[in-house]
């Protein structure tokens, strides 16, 4: 007989392994808004685990501006609410030429539970090179609550094309 040990599937929200960009080092980031409590800083930096969250309801927007174009094989999003029921859009996005146009990765709705459904992991396999500019736009809830934009952890991947 046969036989294989396979890994564990990883918790839900942990960051997985991989070969992930040093955005502090790499990036400038712009934001819409951030509540002092929660900076982007505990979004996209290794160690930290708060995650950002805006200082005001409403459509949000996250802005990485690379100092030098970077190829990008892997951009993995988690969210979590535990609060309010709500439904969550986000779009994903990128742009070869520093923001002058760009180019759409991916839409998507997420219902959020406090009894059900209350984290969203998005691990998203791609191939872009030379992005100058990725950004997230994050509408919190779609019929207008109150409910401010959060983002818990933003990873970008590299490897081989």
């Amino acid at each position: 007989m046969r036989k294989r040990i396979i890994p564990a599937k990883p918790e839900v929200g942990s960051i997985p392994e991989g070969d992930w960009l040093d955005l502090e080092n790499l990036a400038e980031v712009e934001i819409t808004s951030e509540d002092p409590k929660h900076p982007i800083e505990d979004a996209l930096l290794p160690g930290r685990t708060s995650g950002w969250r805006a200082a005001q309801p409403g459509e949000q927007t996250i802005r990485l501006v690379f100092q030098q174009p970077q190829r990008i094989n892997r951009i993995w999003l988690h969210f979590e609410e535990g609060q309010a029921e709500r439904t969550q859009q986000f779009v994903l996005r990128w742009s070869p030429d520093n923001g002058q146009t760009f180019r759409e990765v991916v839409r998507q709705q997420w219902n959020f539970s406090p009894e059900g459904s209350h984290e969203q992991t998005e691990d998203i396999e791609l191939s872009l090179s030379g992005v100058t500019t990725l950004e997230l736009i994050i509408i919190p809830d779609i019929s207008g609550g109150p409910a401010p934009a959060s983002l818990t952890q933003l990873r970008l991947g590299v490897g081989p094309s």
